[in-house]
This record gives structure tokens, C-alpha cells and sequence, in this order.
């Protein structure tokens, strides 16, 4: 399997103004690549190399890896929109925001990450230096750094491409390494996990992760982004910038710290993972207007990439299943009603009479269906 891992370069001030220069020569290459493709209607690699290739080395002083990879950025970036576009993100075919985004070019911020190959990449790494293709030439002696789990995995495994990012003054190399998968075990059970607003995630056996302190938090952040918004000026909306990719930091930390201690839990156990289906989550539940934000400054589908990698890391089988209903759904007598469920907090079965907590009573609703969902598909073959 592929990881990416983050390293931090070390540039000298010199070797910054190269880096730099060489970000804004392939981004505005990437934006004349964009608009040649949307005026000749040509999204396909090859295709498109036809029409920009020649140009944009000469023009923009580009190696032949580094052309390349620019045209394939931009053919990546309409095969997103596309998808965005089917996937209604951008609203229906026929609002003006839908219209808009079809028809305009894609654009690229110069900071804009930009990918390299081992052609264009080396890395020394008894002495933490990197040599890096630039607009200048190759530059060699760039030092990097990292925590030593990320120094690790770019000394021991193998290491294919990397982007280089501008991010809030710091430069940055995601590199993408190649992880040997473990053995999966045959699970002796599920450990379900119910996802929600008040508790990001509650287990099946009655553990809350990040409650009501995170809470808190994100309060607080959507308070201080309306006092920005309602200010609407050009200082509030780059403070509105920064602490968006101060939130997302931090939600991203979160994600990792819930999806490693779930899957610390089934491995420690024997046990495998069961999650509800993220896909159309927001979509598929009703709230009040004051739970909507709430609802939507969470990354749900993150925290579920997250659960599925490292599990595949620690052998742990995960599965997902259909959410519906397991929260109206007794997991003691198996009764469903949406009266059993009177507030967030509570279930109260008014078939059977148990009381449980509602997340918990979903989660080990979760942990059943994975369970069935697994034997279903390892069932033996019979002839």
C-alpha cells in the first residue's frame, strides 16, 4: 500500500527564491495548459502534450520531466472537476455556480503543489539533503526534516513521487512510499463504530472519542469565523484563510489520533472494524440549522480514509455497512422504532425496555452488521 509522508526542507534563502521561481514558472504553465484545453476541448494526456508541450518548455524554461508533469496536473485536475460536476458539489447542471465552473478554465494558485519524479528528485539521506530540479538548474545540498517516524520511512522504503509545496511560508516534500501490507487475521468479532456530531465517533463497547472538549473547539471556531465574514475585508478574509488551514491542521491531528486508537483497540482485542457507509452522510440525515455547521466543518470521510489505512497497516479487517436505521434499532431485542429514541443522548427500547446510551446502542448495532457482512462474503464455498 502507499503512504505519503511529510518532510520539512531547510532552504537557504537562495535556494527559496529557486524553489519559488521554479512553482511559479510550472504554475503558470499549468494555467496556459488549462485554458488551451478547455478552448480546444482536449482533457487527455497525450492528446493535450500535442498542442502545449513545445510551448510551455520554451516559454516557461521547463525541463521535459517538468512539462510533463504540469500537462498531467492539469488533465488531473479537470478528471476531479468532472467527478465534482456529476457528483453535484458545485450544485445542479442548470444554477449559475454549475454553469460557471463548466465553463471557465481551471486555475492554479502559484503555490500550487508540483510533482516530482525520481528524475528530477534525489535524496541523500546520511546527510538529509535533497537535490531538486528548479527553473535555475539542479539544485543540490537542500536539507530537510521531519519527526523520526517520517525520517524513517523515507530512509527504509521505497520512495516514488513527491510534490513540492509553498505552505504559510514553509516549504514542503510529500513524498509517497510504498508500505507492506500485513496479514489479515481472522477477526474474532467487530468492533462497531457510530459516527455522529456530538461524539465524533462512540465504539460498541461504550467508548466516546473526542466529545465534548473538541466540541468546544469548533464552537468557538465558527463564532470567530462570523465575527471575520461579517466584517468583509481584505485583512479578515486572509486571517479567515489562515485559520481555515489552522482548522484543518487540527482536525486532520484529530482524525489520527481517533482512527489509532480504534484500530489499537480491534488489533489489541483480535477483533475487526466495522464503520457505516460515509458516502452521502451529510446528505442522508435531517438536523436544525444550528447543527448544520456543526455538521459540515467535520471530516467525516477523512476519519474514515484514515481508519481504512491504518488497519490494512495492522492486518485488521475493517467492512462497511448500511447505517440505516441503527439508531432507532434495539440491539438487545432487535425492535425498531423512531420512538426509541427520545433526545441525542438516549434509547429507550419500548419493546423490550433497555436503556442505553444512543451512540452505543448504534455502534454495537454497527458491530452486528459487520459481523454478518464478513461471514457473508468468507463464508466457505460449498458445491
Amino acid at each position: 500500500m502507499k503512504l505519503v509522508v511529510q518532510v520539512k526542507l531547510l532552504p537557504t534563502p537562495e535556494q527559496a527564491s529557486a524553489l519559488e521561481a521554479t512553482l511559479r514558472a510550472c504554475n503558470t504553465a499549468a494555467n496556459e495548459v488549462a485554458a488551451t484545453a478547455r478552448t480546444a476541448r482536449v482533457y487527455r494526456n497525450y492528446a493535450l502534450r500535442k498542442h502545449v508541450y513545445a510551448g510551455i518548455k520554451t516559454d516557461h524554461g521547463l525541463g521535459a520531466q517538468a512539462a510533463q508533469h504540469v500537462i498531467k496536473k492539469v488533465c488531473d485536475a479537470y478528471k476531479t472537476l468532472a467527478s465534482n460536476l456529476e457528483a453535484g458539489n458545485y450544485g445542479a447542471p442548470e444554477s449559475k455556480r454549475y454553469r460557471r465552473v463548466a465553463s471557465e478554465p481551471v486555475r492554479f494558485r502559484w503555490q500550487a503543489a508540483q510533482p516530482y519524479d525520481a528524475r528530477m528528485l534525489t535524496w541523500q539521506h546520511d546527510a538529509g539533503t535533497v537535490s531538486i530540479w528548479t527553473v535555475t538548474g539542479r539544485m543540490k545540498n537542500v536539507a530537510y526534516t521531519g519527526s523520526p517516524d517520517q525520517l524513517e520511512a523515507i530512509a527504509e522504503l521505497p520512495v516514488g513521487e513527491s510534490d513540492l509545496i509553498h505552505r504559510d511560508g514553509m516549504w514542503f516534500l510529500y513524498a509517497t512510499v510504498d508500505v507492506a501490507e500485513a496479514r489479515l487475521v481472522e477477526p474474532q468479532g467487530f468492533l462497531g463504530v457510530d459516527m455522529g456530531i456530538v461524539q465524533i465517533a462512540t465504539d460498541s463497547d461504550g467508548r466516546p472519542y473526542a466529545g465534548e472538549q473538541l466540541n468546544r473547539y469548533r464552537r468557538r471556531q465558527i463564532r470567530l469565523r462570523a465575527k471575520l465574514q461579517a466584517k468583509k475585508t481584505e485583512s479578515a478574509r486572509r486571517l479567515l484563510t489562515k485559520r481555515s488551514r489552522r482548522e484543518s491542521r487540527h482536525a486532520a491531528n484529530v482524525n489520527h489520533v481517533i482512527s489509532k486508537s480504534i484500530v489499537a483497540e480491534a488489533e489489541r482485542t483480535s477483533r475487526g472494524i466495522a464503520v457505516e457507509e460515509l458516502t452521502g452522510i451529510r446528505t442522508g440525515v435531517r438536523l436544525r440549522k444550528p447543527q448544520r455547521a456543526t455538521l459540515h466543518s467535520w471530516s467525516f470521510a477523512q476519519l474514515g480514509e484514515f481508519l481504512t489505512y491504518k488497519a490494512r497497516r495492522a492486518g485488521v479487517p475493517l467492512v462497511q455497512v448500511d447505517p440505516r436505521y441503527t439508531s432507532q434499532t434495539c440491539s438487545k431485542c432487535g425492535h425498531r422504532d423512531k420512538r426509541n429514541r427520545p433526545d441525542q443522548a438516549t434509547f429507550i427500547c419500548r419493546s423490550c425496555g433497555v436503556v442505553a446510551h444512543a451512540d452505543v446502542n448504534a455502534a454495537v448495532n454497527i458491530a452486528v452488521r459487520g459481523a454478518a457482512g464478513w461471514g457473508a462474503v468468507n463464508r466457505p464455498y460449498v458445491a
